[in-house]
């Protein structure tokens, strides 16, 4: 019989009762996970870690690029974002260049930092307080 994960439970139900707003910061908190992920395994030499957690970040890129809402005029700018970030990580991958890497989470980064004052810019109209994401 196998034991639940707590943990696993856990995150389980963050994704099944966060905004669609929270959903998008996980995806970029995952994105960034996996690129570091992918650094740390290039530093140490792991030529296989290092392509799958390239992948699993390229995954979530790709996933934040399809749910672009393209009737916004700001898509068309992100969208050429994402695929900045998809090419350096896919050139990253190849030429095993930490810069690469790098170059791919500063954009990530901006992106998830302005998300996250979005949401709490939101949540203060909403509740009248400012929450920290």
């Amino acid at each position: 019989m196998a034991m639940n994960n707590p943990y696993a439970t856990y995150q389980n139900n963050s994704v099944n009762t966060s905004t669609p707003g929270e959903l998008t910061l996980l995806l970029y908190n995952g994105c960034l996970k996996f690129i570091q992920q992918a650094k740390k395994a290039l530093e140490a030499g792991n030529i296989e870690e290092k392509n799958t957690a390239t992948q699993k970040a390229q995954a979530i890129v790709s996933e934040l690029m399809v749910t672009l809402d393209q009737s916004v005029a700001i898509s068309e700018n992100m969208m050429v974002l994402y695929e900045f970030v998809n090419h350096r990580l896919l050139e990253g991958n190849i030429k095993n260049d930490p810069v690469l890497y790098d170059e791919a989470a500063s954009i990530i980064t901006e992106f998830r930092d302005t998300w996250k004052q979005v949401i709490q810019i939101n949540r203060t109209k909403q509740y009248g307080k400012m929450d920290e994401v």
